[in-house]
């Protein structure tokens, strides 16, 4: 993906998806989710022509 998509995949209310298309809340929820919920981070790593990898790590609690 483009850097400037990658910059902003995050962001509630950020889309790729033509208007009316969409929530443009998936990538936000699963961020907010993942951070505030349950202390973890997510990253998106991504070359254009080879792929995007989104990594996720959580916490382990006991």
């Amino acid at each position: 993906m483009k850097s400037e998509t990658k910059n902003r995949i995050f962001e509630q209310g950020f889309t790729t998806k033509e208007v009316g298309k969409g929530t443009c809340l998936g990538m936000a929820i699963a961020y907010q989710i993942i951070t505030d919920k349950h202390g973890g981070t997510i990253t998106c790593d991504s070359t254009i022509g080879q792929g995007t990898t989104f990594t996720i790590v959580l916490p382990i609690t006991g």
